[in-house]
């Protein structure tokens, strides 16, 4: 996708301008271990605390910094993997969802649908054990349009 001219003029100038109003801030930064400007008329005793406080430099020790970045956790355990895989069709007012189970527990599936009209009920089906390995089709429908249809699962 090309990003028209002006767009991308515009882009340039707000960037032009938001540096000119940051350069100046950054110009007028006070060194490390000196009071801000006007701190001192403001409370002495805080602006020598304040000075107390803030180090004369920033020292990095590179042997604390890791040669390799952390380890990410593993993929997760085979008790964790849970759900039927399903695959939901739309045809104009029917619904339709074909799940198989690939894991070793059974999963309880329900189909909701969700219809378009405000007259037209919202219909979800029974609760439907489908056990390892297994195969099962859900329909439903609604008497006009279909809005949106999603399958739920739940361990036993």
């Amino acid at each position: 996708m090309r990003a028209r001219r002006s767009r991308a003029v515009s882009l340039l100038v707000t960037s032009v301008v938001l540096t000119g109003f940051l350069i100046p801030g950054a110009v007028a930064q006070p060194e490390w271990g000196e009071p801000a400007p006007g701190a001192e008329a403001v409370a002495p005793a805080a602006a020598e605390q304040v000075s107390d406080q803030v180090p004369d430099r920033a020292v990095v020790d590179l042997d604390e910094i890791p040669a390799e970045p952390p380890v990410r956790a593993g993929p997760p355990a085979a008790e964790e993997l849970f759900g039927a895989d399903c695959d939901t069709v739309i045809e104009g007012s029917q619904v339709t969802a074909a799940c198989h189970n690939s894991y070793p527990e059974t999963d309880l599936l329900r189909l909701h649908v969700e219809c378009d009209r405000w007259w037209d009920l919202d219909a979800d089906t029974a609760a439907t054990a489908l056990g390892p390995a297994g195969r099962v089709e859900l329909t439903s429908r609604c008497w006009k349009e279909v809005r949106s249809a999603w399958v739920t699962h739940q361990r036993p």
